[in-house]
Order: C-alpha cells, then structure tokens, then sequence
C-alpha cells in the first residue's frame, strides 16, 4: 500500500521558511501577501517587516521566482575564485617547494569547479534542479577530501599555511549552502567539517589539536551570519516589491478598464446623446448602427482582448496608424496620414499601442468637439523619439478655462506617461487644437 505523500506546510512563516530552505523559499514570495504589506501608507518599520515576514503557503511555487533564486549562489562561487587563488599565493610566498603542486592542484580544482558553476547557472539552458543537485553533491565532497589530500601531500612544517587553501574553499561552500538551502544544510556542512579538519590535523602534524579546529568556526560562524543576513534581506525585500508591483499591477488595470469603458461605451453613449438627423426612423437605424458595433468591441475586449493586442502587435506603428484613421473614417472623421521612414525595431511594442490610443482619444476629441472632420496625423523622429503630432483647425478651446477632461488626463497623458512619454496640448478658441505625442526610442 503507497503511503500517502506529506502534507503541505502552510502558514509558515516566509522569514521561518527562508532560513530553513534558502533561496528557493523565494518560490513563495507571492503566496499569502496581504494587501498590507504593499500599502504606502506610513507604519512603523518592524510592522511592515512582520507583515512581510507573514505566513506563506510552502507548497506554492511561482516558477518565474525559483528560476531567477538560484542566482544568489553566484556570490560565493565568485568570493572561492579570488580567495582560495589567493591564499594559495600567500602559501607559495613562503613556501616554494614543499607540497606546492598539491596545494596549487587543489587551489585550480576549486577554481574550476567554481568557474564551472557560475557558468552553469549563467547559461541560458534550463535549469534543471537534479543537475543542480549532482553538482552540490560533487562540489561538497571535494570541499571535505581537499584537507585531507593537504595533509597528506605537504611536509609538517607546510601544513598550517597549506590549510589556508582548503579552509577558503569550505568558508565558501558553507556560505553556498546556507544560500541555497538554508542554515540547516549550512551547519551540517560545518559540523562535517570538524572531524575532516580534525583527521586532517592528525595526518598533517602527528597529532590531534582540537584548539586548532575550533578556532576556524568564530570566522565560519560569522561566515553563515552573513550568508543568512544576506538570504533574509534579499527574500523581505522581492516580497516587499512584490507586494508593491502587484498593487501597481491592479491600480494599472482599473486604470485602463477606466480608460476602456471611456473610449468604448462612454463615448457611445455620447454619440447617441449628441443626436442627429430629425428623422425619427433614420435616427433609429443610426443608435442600432452604434448599439450593434458597441456590443461587438465590447464582447472582443472581454473575450478576447489579449488576442487582439496580440494581432495589431505584429503590425508597425504606421500600419497601426493607417488602421486608426480607417476606423475613424468609419465614423464620419477624414484624417490625412503623413508618416516619416522609421526604423520600426527601435520603438517598443508597448510605446507603439500607448501611441495608437492617445492617437485615438484625440481624434474622437476632433470629432466630439472641435466641429471639424478634418484631422492631420504627423509622425515623425525627434529628439531620439517618435512624435506623432495631431492638428486641427476646429473651434479650439481656452486650455486655461476648460474643465479638467478625462479624455486628455487619462486617456492621453496617462498613457504616454505609463511609457515614458509626454503629451502636449496647445489650443485657443478659433485656432483650431494641436497635440503632440512624443515617446523615447
């Protein structure tokens, strides 16, 4: 009979779980996040970090996270490739002959071994946690045989200054361990070490010095303090930016469902509210006309949205454009198109639909209010950008006196600003209305 496989832990501390499994506890990060954590209201310090310390569901695992933990084990390959080369030269500065190539062996093993594993987990090949899991195993059993190979290979005389290369080498690989698999792992790798270390002593000066051994734990201790400091900032502070990312997150999406229904219903709504014709039938025709086409743009934001941002994505921005002005046509709005060369690579999709929908809001403006149906759409490169320029010769408006509008805070500005844009509107009663849209490259 099978037995049954282990329940999750869930409500464990995130601080708890950290210390206890390393880095791949980030894994977590985004499990069980209160809505505290990323309130900007002001609280005192030790509130916030219990709160970010909270409960996390350990069973979770966001595969983003646990890819993107395994980089903190890049620090202490590094720190073993400029400390165990250089302990190594401190022993060849007194000691020229006895047990140099051994020593020197053991110092370039551990280089490579350490240059091998920053290699492989700089590689864009996938992770693979067994093959991780092989390479700990390999690289821990060379880190307790190092010392006994030493002893074994240098003269009595050598050997104190020869265990300075070994001793880099298990000060990093504790560090390692205690990063990517917790204090746990870290003290047993540390405990392992002492009877190595004593053995080692044994084999190296004919007897055994106990002092000598526990001397080397104060520095592997503050070593482990370290390591465990490091993994604790590191894990409160991505689920302190988590927590802010996805409360931006939601603020951004209300933020363009706002500015959806703005374009979309609201202006719809408007439409048939402005009136038309007199006649009573063909009034009707035009309001199902629009009721008809509102449902459909409706029913493709809600079902299928992210598809249909998909498909005008794989368009340049002039195409976008040109659809734009074939979609306002549609409406009764007549715009004139002028389009510089561009280098198309050099603008993000993102700025692209950020530009397309100001586009848009600014034209449906020309439309609703500047008793024109006559538009002009310029782009061109400026600045190191792209501007695209919107003009007019409507009725204008007073920039001083009109109302704060959705349309140009929200619709326009927001998005150039969500960007890295900016957008300018110049007008005056009778002159007609210019806007200028402009985004970095």
């Amino acid at each position: 009979m099978a037995s049954e496989a282990p329940q999750p832990e869930r409500g464990a501390s995130f601080l708890v779980t950290l210390l206890r499994r390393g880095a791949p506890a980030l894994a977590t990060a985004t499990s069980e996040l209160a809505d505290e954590v990323g309130d900007p209201t002001p609280v005192r310090a030790l509130r916030r970090i219990s709160k970010i310390a909270g409960p996390v569901d350990s069973a979770h695992r966001d595969g983003l996270l646990l890819r993107a933990a395994r980089y903190v084990a890049v620090v202490p390959l590094v720190y073993r490739l400029f400390a165990v080369p250089g302990a190594f030269f401190v022993f060849l500065a007194t000691h020229h002959g006895s047990g140099a190539f051994a020593v020197g062996v053991i110092a370039l093993l551990s280089v490579a071994f350490s240059a091998y594993g920053v290699w492989w987990l700089l590689r864009s090949a996938p992770f693979k946690p067994r093959g991780a899991a092989r390479l700990i195993v390999v690289d821990v059993a060379f880190t307790l045989l190092s010392p006994v190979i030493i002893a074994l290979s240098v003269s009595h005389e050598a050997y104190a200054d020869a265990l300075l290369v070994p001793a880099k080498q298990l000060f990093g690989e504790v560090a390692l361990l205690t990063l990517v698999l917790g204090i746990p792992s870290g003290l047993a790798l540390a405990a392992a070490g002492f009877p190595v270390r004593l053995l080692a002593t044994w084999l190296g000066t004919g007897h055994v010095d106990v002092s000598d051994a526990v001397g080397t734990y104060p520095a592997m201790l503050g070593v482990m303090f370290t390591a465990g400091g490091a993994l604790v900032m590191i894990g409160l502070g991505t689920r302190l930016a988590l927590a802010y990312g996805i409360r931006n997150g939601r603020l951004a999406e209300r933020a363009q469902q706002h500015r959806q229904l703005h374009d979309t219903v609201l202006q719809t709504l408007e439409a048939i509210a402005l009136g038309g014709t007199e006649d009573p039938a063909r009034r009707l025709t035009e309001v199902r006309r629009l009721a008809r086409a509102q449902a459909m743009e409706v029913r493709q934001l809600i079902e299928n949205a992210s598809a249909d941002r998909a498909e005008a994505g794989s368009r340049p921005l002039g195409e976008k454009l040109a659809a734009l002005a074939a979609e306002m046509a549609r409406d009764g709005l007549r715009a004139q198109l002028v389009v510089a060369e561009l280098d198309e690579d050099t603008l993000s999709e993102v700025r692209q639909i950020a530009i397309r929908d100001a586009v848009r809001e600014a034209m449906r403006n020309t439309m609703k209010h500047a008793g024109t149906d006559k538009v002009v759409v310029r782009v061109e490169e400026r600045d190191r950008g792209i501007a695209v320029i919107i003009r007019d010769h409507g009725t204008g408006f007073s920039p001083d006196t009109a109302p704060a509008g959705f349309g140009i805070s929200e619709s326009i500005t927001a998005r150039l600003g969500e960007v890295g844009g900016t957008a300018l509107v110049e007008s005056s009663p009778g002159s007609g209305t210019r806007v200028t849209l402009w985004v970095p490259c």
